[in-house]
């Protein structure tokens, strides 16, 4: 009953048998509850009875610290810093069918599949812009804004108003981001990581950290199917 969300990562490891070593280290304090390898192969790690250590300091609207109401699927990739790589089609297909499979058993809602990046942007990167997110949407595994690609590319690097950018703040804060800032990070450097993982997301082909018309009008035709 407490499964609410369902949590995509990538492992980040240039080697799968050091990233299963990691996972099954208690030192290591990270833990998931798949895996998915790069040959498609799924893994079960921690059942989904237990709660599993991937979400780590997290939030998502009035959730916070989401191991314990998240199923954590890691995905073998080397990730941003060691040469980060398209998933596999053997990959995708597992995404897929584990994913279909766990949103059946849990009951979760397609606005509560989301990746890393979306619960942790300060911290984290993945599973990164190659992660098939706009794919996965046709099969009800996440949420997609499903504009046109002529309306985006017409939009882009476009200028927005500082009136825009709190209605585009406002939408993020409908779809689920947390956008109070840490008193920890400067407020505009904790923006930029808001808005790159939302790119991240939505708006793969360019991680900038800039708000412009395109990322404005995605926001809020998801902001209207989200909130």
């Amino acid at each position: 009953r407490q499964i609410k969300f369902l949590v995509f990562h990538y492992t980040g490891m240039k080697k799968e048998s050091d990233a299963i070593k990691r996972l099954t280290n208690i030192q290591s304090e990270v833990s998931s509850h798949y895996l998915i390898k790069r040959n498609g192969d799924i893994v079960v790690m921690v059942p989904d009875l237990y709660q599993a250590w991937h979400a780590g300091i997290s939030s998502w609207k009035n959730f916070k610290s989401l191991n314990k109401n998240s199923i954590g699927i890691e995905i073998s990739n080397p990730g941003h810093n060691s040469n980060y790589k398209k998933f596999s089609k053997k990959q995708i297909k597992s995404i897929k069918n584990l994913s279909k499979l766990l949103i059946k058993k849990y009951n979760i809602d397609k606005k509560n599949i989301l990746g890393h990046s979306d619960i942790s942007p300060t911290r984290k990167k993945d599973p990164g812009e190659k992660f098939p997110w706009k794919y996965l949407a046709k099969f009800g595994i996440g949420k997609w804004h499903f504009l046109s690609q002529k309306i985006l590319i017409k939009n882009r690097g476009i200028k927005i108003s500082a009136e825009d950018k709190k209605i585009f703040f406002n939408n993020l804060s409908k779809i689920g981001y947390s956008i109070r800032s840490s008193k920890k990070i400067k407020k505009d450097k904790f923006l930029n990581f808001i808005i790159s993982a939302f790119q991240r997301r939505f708006r793969q082909e360019l991680i900038n950290g800039k708000i412009d018309q395109e990322c404005l009008l995605i926001s809020q035709n998801l902001a209207k199917k989200l909130s």
